[in-house]
């Protein structure tokens, strides 16, 4: 029987075992141009016995910045701050990919240059705040891509993926999951555009599907994953036609080639993310729906029995940074700080105690 512990041939990278660390917003970059610190090297080293770690959400351009503190990928500078987190996680025999997330119309002014604005498929506001260093603040009515605007977007994620590469990371995932930009084109509530990004299920994946060719045609297929959420209403998002929508971009993004499909699961799509494993021909990483509580020990169980390739945890690794071996002693599991997730120092971020 498969277990949570065997290693996995992810692409032409082997990961020591089938234990993921999910993607994580700590908004601790507060290095010079938003680039990573010294204490983000240690605490990504210190996971680093995880199979494979995805790094929280990086903007791959200056517009693709959405909240206080998150880190980029598309600067010299970044680049080379980015190499002292990828040292420390080799150094510890560990794989590290980043994950290039552009927050779309998600975000605000605030985070970007004057003159700027936050931009979107369609101009239309999500609903909801977000929290800027001055408290919170109402999402902005984005400007909508132009035809230039998405083509300079699409070569963005590629010149990150190269960037991400050139900083030592094993490969790079594209979020396309909880409502940013990405999503916001697949999701006919945020895409009502009427030109070929819009409007038809086959328009709306086009931009998806667009940006991982670019990515993988940059860095190699092996070394790009993507991130998706179908039927996952996180900032504002509305989708209609789900079954056809992502049976279409899976349908489309499977002859690429890419390292894995890393599904994000809502409520009620069990039969959906099941249709989805049984049509990708690659590895399969699945972040079960758990409700209010973290993605638990229970989840090995879907390794076990076939139904997923590797499993994906967060709030549980955050929370413990020896997270395969306390799931391969039954615990105990140290619970994470709700309240030092976002900012701060060291407090909540790299004091967990491991079990030794």
């Amino acid at each position: 029987m498969t277990s949570a512990f065997d290693p996995y041939e992810l692409g032409g990278t082997r990961l020591a075992n089938r234990i993921v660390m999910a993607p994580m917003t700590r908004s601790r970059a507060y290095g010079p141009g938003a680039s990573p610190t010294e204490l983000m090297a240690t605490y990504y080293g210190q996971r680093a016995a995880a199979g494979l770690i995805i790094t929280e959400g990086t903007q791959p351009s200056v517009i693709g910045q959405g909240y206080p503190d998150t880190p980029g990928l598309h600067s010299p500078q970044q680049v080379a701050a980015w190499r002292k987190v990828t040292d420390a996680v080799h150094a510890q025999g560990g794989v590290i990919f980043a994950q290039l997330m552009h927050t779309g119309r998600v975000g605000h002014t605030d985070f970007l240059p004057e003159g700027m604005y936050p931009v979107g498929p369609s101009p239309i506001a999500a609903a909801g705040q977000v929290y800027t260093h001055e408290g919170p603040k109402d999402f902005m009515t984005p400007k909508e891509l132009s035809q230039e605007d998405i083509a300079e977007t699409i070569g963005d994620f590629a010149t990150a993926a190269r960037n991400a590469i050139d900083a030592g990371f094993d490969g790079v995932e594209i979020h396309g999951a909880n409502g940013y930009l990405v999503h916001q084109f697949l999701a006919s509530g945020a895409n009502q555009r009427t030109d070929d990004w819009g409007g038809t299920p086959a328009n709306r994946i086009r931009f998806a599907v667009e940006v991982a060719a670019a990515v993988a045609d940059a860095i190699g297929a092996d070394r790009t994953g993507i991130r998706l959420s179908p039927g996952n209403p996180y900032n504002d998002i509305t989708e209609e036609d789900l079954e056809e929508t992502y049976g279409a971009l899976v349908a489309e993004l499977a002859p690429l080639g890419l390292a894995y499909l890393h599904l994000m699961e809502a409520p009620g799509v069990r039969e959906l993310v099941l249709r989805l494993r049984a049509d990708w021909p690659g590895a399969f990483i699945l972040n079960p729906f758990t409700g209010m509580e973290p993605t638990g020990p229970d989840a090995l169980g879907l390794i076990e029995d076939g139904t997923v390739d590797l499993i994906s945890f967060g709030a549980l690794f955050l929370a413990n940074p020896d997270l395969p071996a306390r799931l391969a002693a039954g615990g105990p599991y140290n619970a994470p700080d709700r309240g030092t997730s976002f900012g701060g120092d060291h407090r909540g971020y790299t004091d967990y105690p491991t079990l030794g």
